[in-house]
């Protein structure tokens, strides 16, 4: 072997960047500096969104979570308080305990999984028609959702209205069901599932326009290979075929529905009014937040408040992620 050739088998030496003293994070920093600057083409393109993001989510978000950290009224300088308010929020908030919460967790258990599986239905149902009639049936669905401050106004208002002109106290009057009209709107007994049928009429939103559109993309060779393996009635199809081809869809409608009611407060102070109801029988969180925001003028706390319906949502939409993860995204 002539002389040298000893050296080709030696190991040889690492890069700088690997070697024991090298910090882990100036190399992920490094690395991290590269890839953006190789791919500074895409980022130029998706700049004007990524503004517009940080602008109206990311800071609103981070100003909310710093504020919930101090009181502030809106006028003076924000003063430190820590974790105060979130602790105040369990041990001397009543309303929150009381009836906030509850009535938050009752609404979202039953509008949010009731919205989701009557859009489904309602979507799959129209799906089964021929073209005409679908496309007059999405409309008179979908319509709602678009007129909802003026559906609730005016007339979901008007028939629960607690005269004797109110559409169902005039026909529980003529049925002689009643001899005298209800306050349905002022009773706590009444409110809530009052808001509940609501919710459910305006649930048919975007989501029930993507479950349509994810049920015109199912591969129709799918069912008739789903004959051959033994599958016998639509339920099986539903169960086996269509929703497991859909659910990216069935995603997307799921985020939707859990955004529409989280922020549903709004349908208490259109039905009835006022802000705070009658025995806060439909005080959401988002009511709990224009209170303490825009009565009492106590922004540290409606921040806090703030906090913990955002965390709710995004516990609420990983749980959806879980549910509906397709291969591609393990």
């Amino acid at each position: 072997m002539k002389p040298g050739s000893y050296a080709s088998l030696r190991p040889s030496a690492p890069p700088a960047d690997s070697k024991p003293g090298a910090p882990k994070l100036a190399r992920r920093l490094a690395r991290f500096w590269s890839e953006c600057w190789r791919d500074r083409y895409s980022y130029i393109f998706l700049a004007p969104f990524l503004i517009l993001f940080a602008t109206f989510i990311v800071v609103p978000v981070a100003m909310a979570a710093g504020l919930s950290l101090t009181s502030f009224n809106g006028i003076g300088a924000p003063r430190w308080v820590g974790a105060s308010h979130y602790i105040n929020m369990l041990t001397q908030d009543f309303i929150f305990v009381k009836h906030t919460l509850p009535n938050t967790l009752k609404f979202a258990a039953i509008v949010g999984p009731g919205g989701y599986a009557l859009t489904f239905v309602f979507a799959w149902a129209i799906h089964q028609l021929p073209k005409g009639p679908r496309e007059f049936f999405t409309l008179a669905l979908y319509a709602p959702s678009m007129a909802t401050g003026v559906g609730l106004s005016v007339i979901w208002a008007t028939a629960f209205s607690g005269d004797r002109l109110g559409y169902l106290n005039n026909l529980l009057i003529r049925l002689d069901v009643i001899d005298a009209p209800v306050l349905w709107l002022q009773d706590p007994r009444s409110l809530m599932w009052i808001m509940i049928v609501v919710s459910l009429w305006t649930s048919m939103g975007v989501g029930f326009l993507a479950m349509l559109g994810g049920l015109q993309t199912v591969n129709t060779e799918l069912y008739e290979a789903g004959r051959i393996d033994g599958i016998k009635n639509r339920i099986q199809e539903v169960v086996y075929i269509t929703i497991p081809s859909m659910k990216p869809q069935m995603l997307f409608s799921a985020v939707m529905s859990i955004v529409a009611t989280l922020k549903a407060g709004e349908i208490s102070t259109l039905l009835t009014g006022v802000v705070v109801t009658p025995n806060y029988a439909g005080h959401l969180i988002s009511n709990h937040i224009e209170d303490y925001a825009f009565l009492r003028y106590e922004w540290g706390y409606a921040s806090a408040l703030s906090v913990v319906l955002l965390l709710l949502g995004y516990g609420l939409v990983r749980l959806s992620y879980a549910l509906f993860r397709t291969k591609e995204d393990e």
